[in-house]
């Protein structure tokens, strides 16, 4: 057991312990004891945890193990009571509604009466507190001076030459400069022709990329171009196709219809749908007129020589003398 001891000592904290040996321990891990049947690993299989809503629910202890029917008979009994209990509130006579113009007021029944007061009672009080006062500033820990202070004296010269003992630094700074500076403008030189191979670089990118988007624009041009050649001659020959169909329908046509048209030309005028149109005027139109004017005309000139016929007859038989009977 190690020995702890503290003291304070004119404002001193000071802390010791007695040294002890350190326990052997092994370098690796213990095997964990084998479980016996009794015990369980994983809670979710041990039955004093509690699943689902605990709300309102009866927590057995472990100590005590109740019978399950003795349960399910207390929570029987439990729900006829509550069932008994509401089925009194529904049977019980509330207080009759009131009349128009009436309101109902609640009243005291006990046997001693007391005031009512929707008025709380209130009391005023008062405590007077100290100011607060400010935090002084914490003093500044200043460990208590421990020892014998002791002075030795030396001499200029005693313990080492200055010029001697810098050359060695001085060289040893000055080479470091300079090595610093030869790198740094090693350094600016190699990013200067860094930068003028990237800009030679960066040039010759450029004057690809231009001739890329050259041959790009080119093989571009060709592309269309090709496609509107292959288009117009697509169109070409669907044309020349459509006027060899053309001339070959005509051609069959004409063939076809050579002693048709005249056969049909011949029977149609046969049957008077070909008709001429001055014959057919003549016929209807002038013809009737003629033979109307001709039996007018007839009608006239036998009328007239009717008339001429009687004058005549009364002329003659006025100018024949009378006859004499013998």
């Amino acid at each position: 057991m190690a020995f702890v001891s503290q003291r304070e000592t004119s404002g001193t904290y000071t802390f010791s312990s007695r040294p002890r040996a350190v326990d052997n321990r092994s370098r690796y891990r213990e095997a964990p004891p084998e479980q016996t049947p009794g015990q369980y690993g994983n809670i979710m299989y041990d039955r004093r945890v509690v699943r689902g809503n605990t709300y309102a629910q009866r927590v057995i202890p472990t100590t005590t193990q109740a019978d399950m029917a003795e349960l399910q008979r207390q929570q029987e009994q439990r729900r006829r009571a509550v069932a008994r209990r509401r089925a009194r509130e529904q049977e019980r006579v509330g207080t009759p509604e009131a009349l128009q113009g009436r309101q109902h007021m609640e009243v005291q029944t006990e046997l001693y009466l007391e005031e009512l007061s929707n008025q709380v009672t209130e009391a005023d009080a008062e405590c007077q507190t100290h100011a607060f006062l400010d935090r002084p500033d914490t003093p500044l820990f200043i460990p208590a001076k421990s020892g014998v202070d002791v002075a030795t004296q030396i001499e200029d010269g005693e313990l080492f030459d200055f010029d001697q003992e810098v050359q060695p630094l001085l060289e040893v700074l000055v080479g470091k400069v300079m090595e610093q500076s030869l790198l740094e403008v090693m350094e600016e030189e190699e990013l200067a022709c860094l930068r003028a191979q990237q800009r030679a670089f960066e040039e010759r990118r450029n004057a690809q990329l231009c001739e890329v988007q050259r041959l790009q624009e080119q093989e571009r041009r060709h592309a269309e171009e090709k496609e509107r050649r292959i288009a117009q001659q697509k169109e070409v020959l669907k044309r020349e196709k459509e006027v060899a169909e053309k001339m070959a329908a005509r051609a069959y046509t004409q063939q076809h219809l050579a002693n048709l048209v005249p056969s049909i030309f011949t029977s149609l005028r046969c049957h008077g749908f070909f008709t001429d149109t001055l014959q057919h005027d003549v016929e209807t139109n002038f013809l009737p007129w003629l033979m109307n004017e001709v039996h007018c005309t007839a009608d006239q000139r036998h009328s007239s020589r009717s008339v001429l016929d009687e004058m005549i007859k009364e002329v003659v038989l006025r100018r024949r003398p009378p006859q004499t009977d013998l």
